[in-house]
């Protein structure tokens, strides 16, 4: 077991305690026993619950395209609560047609058309495979995959809250893409408000850590214009991505993180159509073929010390210098999509005076900067000596009491700190 997924692991533990008490649910139900359940037998990429029917184009964004009703669990053992995925027509990356799957998990007793406290919640999946995604994990697939969202949204649960946990990469994987991570996010909500026959004015919070950030932060920027009937009450992000060319940079080299740097290269090239081939070099050519189609423990840290240049041809010299990188990441910059009309809640870790590890501690300090600038009520911590893992647990319980916060209407604090 590499260093980054044992500590992952291990954080599990805290993470069920910080998540089924106190800041939440001071008096939450007792779980029932858990009992076993038969993993799916198909990936998303051969389960044709996944394939949007034919004319689906026309349908609006969040329109339900199928539903089915699911176990959740892990390693064999479920969560004894019924969820309900939808398929569900939103936008890509370039504005067209799209569809993904929801996953709408009520808390015990709920009942349609009753009033609902609803979380879109981000899993950090990091994914360029859908054995990745989150509606096939909560479903006990992917053992390999740490039991963090199922942990999670079981405390969220028992604190009375519905959850709608999207796969807001697409069908496509696009992982770190800025609208269609936004796109699917708020189609998610509403797909999951037509399921739950709730209103529109429904309260709604994001929550997202790592790359689950990514949906939150341009969710929250993207919705007074793509979705301006949703009521978000808060969006929570964590170890936030603002700028990858920045990003890119921090972690070329690094013992932990530098492979992120071929899988970014790869889905870079996938959605924006960059041939990289000229430029590689032939172990770039290697390992852009071992990440094809892996999740993010699989590649994060196999590759300590790997820069971009080692990755292209000596004539190159880094991944920003190849033609159309350097365009194309800049249409993926947290806080240039639009002014979020909800309060935020942004955190950080920083290790290494840097960052931590692998997020920029004064690129999110930069963002929330700007946030305030533009009079969105923002939050901002930093987690000194905290590593982008490490940093997960106290970002956890301050984004929940934060979220909570917004849900009992409390007055947003923020931009004083």
């Amino acid at each position: 077991m590499r260093p980054l997924f044992r500590s992952i692991v291990t954080l599990t533990a805290v993470l069920g305690a910080a998540a089924s008490v106190s800041v939440l649910a001071p008096s939450a139900p007792a779980a029932p026993s858990p009992t076993p359940v038969a993993a799916p037998s198909q990936l998303p990429s051969e389960d044709p619950f996944y394939d949007a029917p034919a004319g689906f184009e026309s349908r609006s964004p969040g329109s339900a395209l199928r539903t089915r009703q699911v176990g959740l669990g892990w390693r064999g053992t479920d969560v004894p609560i019924t969820a309900t995925q939808i398929l569900y027509r939103t936008t890509d990356e370039f504005g067209g047609p799209a569809s993904t799957v929801t996953t709408v998990i009520s808390p015990p007793g709920a009942r349609a058309g009753t009033p609902r406290r609803v979380i879109s919640y981000h899993s950090f999946y990091d994914a360029l495979g859908s054995q990745c995604d989150p509606s096939y994990t909560l479903r006990g697939g992917n053992a390999k995959e740490a039991p963090i969202d199922i942990t999670l949204i079981s405390g969220l649960l028992a604190a009375g809250y519905t959850v709608a946990a999207p796969d807001y990469e697409g069908k496509g994987l696009r992982w770190t893409m800025a609208r269609e991570s936004g796109y699917a996010a708020l189609d998610g909500v509403r797909a999951a408000l037509g399921h739950l026959r709730a209103p529109a004015r429904t309260p709604v919070g994001l929550f997202g850590y790592s790359g689950g950030s990514v949906p939150t932060g341009f969710g929250a920027e993207l919705a007074p214009r793509y979705a301006p009937e949703l009521n978000i009450v808060g969006a929570a992000a964590g170890g936030v991505l603002v700028n990858p060319a920045n990003n890119l940079g921090y972690v070329n080299g690094s013992e932990n993180w530098a492979g992120v740097i071929p899988a970014l290269m790869a889905v870079y090239a996938e959605t924006y159509r960059i041939d990289l081939r000229p430029y590689l070099s032939l172990k770039g050519t290697q390992v852009l073929r071992q990440v094809a189609g892996e999740c993010i423990e699989a590649f994060a840290d196999k590759y300590p010390g790997l820069t971009d240049h080692q990755l292209l041809v000596p004539s190159v010299s880094g991944l920003l210098a190849v033609p159309g990188v350097r365009q194309a990441i800049s249409q993926n910059v947290m806080g240039t999509l639009g002014k979020p009309r909800t309060p935020m809640m942004l955190g950080v870790g920083n290790s290494d005076g840097t960052g931590d590890g692998v997020m920029l501690t004064a690129d999110v300090a930069r963002l929330a900067g700007s946030y305030c600038a533009r009079g969105v009520p923002t939050t901002f911590s930093e987690y000194r000596g905290a590593n982008h893992t490490r940093a997960f647990i106290p970002w956890s319980a301050e984004a929940l009491g934060f979220l909570d916060r917004r849900f009992t209407g409390q007055p947003a604090q923020g931009c004083g700190r």
